[in-house]
């Protein structure tokens, strides 16, 4: 496979991993508990890849981030049991990653991931689907600044020793494209996730890919030959 790019950065849920639904009723669930709130679909979708305090604050305007600081950490706590440990609807691996993340090991990339979970939410998560031994690094909201921040990535290159001409990040929200662009680093959207085509195409993507297994593809057929 084409190796213009050694290093590629996943973003987690929406991504590699189907996880919108459950993501958005724990949302739900966690604002109406905590605030009597009612969110939308719509509204939870749109904060999906920040960090979760940032995700909340954005949520709910009506609350001062300095001010009403422990209503928006009840929200935040609210929302970790009910997505830990009650929320029954699944998160499975998108069909195909299994095979995907095998194929591009094998073929000596280098694998990480930047996600806005937490640091439990996402070893809960590798766990379950036995992924961990893909991953060289990953950096996870509340560890870092969140996205749209560089930082991640910029950690992540650090640990791994590659350059942004290197790295090419992918992922389904303008939240993962911001950041890349932040970061120097090229980026690739998928609209499995969050966003559709037309808002990731704002940030400037390489391509945006309709499926995560068309990557391979992509890789080998259209970058120029490093």
């Amino acid at each position: 496979m084409n190796k213009q790019f050694p290093l590629l950065v996943f973003d987690w849920d929406g991504t590699l991993v189907d996880s919108i639904e459950r993501i958005v009723t724990s949302l739900q669930f966690a604002s109406k508990q905590a605030e009597n709130v009612t969110l939308s679909e719509a509204q939870a979708r749109d904060v999906i890849g920040l960090g979760l305090l940032e995700a909340i604050a954005k949520l709910h305007p009506e609350l001062d981030v300095q001010q009403d600081a422990d209503k928006l950490n009840n929200i935040a706590d609210a929302y970790r049991q009910h997505y830990l440990y009650d929320n029954k609807v699944p998160a499975p691996l998108f069909n195909g990653v299994n095979k995907l993340l095998n194929e591009l090991h094998g073929e000596k990339y280098t694998l990480a991931i930047s996600t806005g979970k937490s640091r439990a939410g996402l070893e809960q998560s590798i766990n379950e689907h036995q992924v961990a031994n893909y991953f060289s690094a990953t950096r996870c909201a509340g560890e870092n600044k969140s996205k749209p921040h560089p930082e991640m990535l910029h950690e992540i290159l650090a640990e791994l020793n590659f350059s942004a001409s290197q790295t090419l990040m992918i992922g389904d929200s303008e939240h993962d494209l911001k950041m890349a662009n932040n970061a120097n680093v090229q980026c690739i959207g998928v609209t499995h996730g969050v966003h559709d085509a037309a808002t990731l195409n704002n940030h400037k993507p390489l391509t945006c890919l309709t499926d995560i297994t068309q990557l391979p593809h992509y890789l080998i057929t259209s970058l120029p030959k490093p």
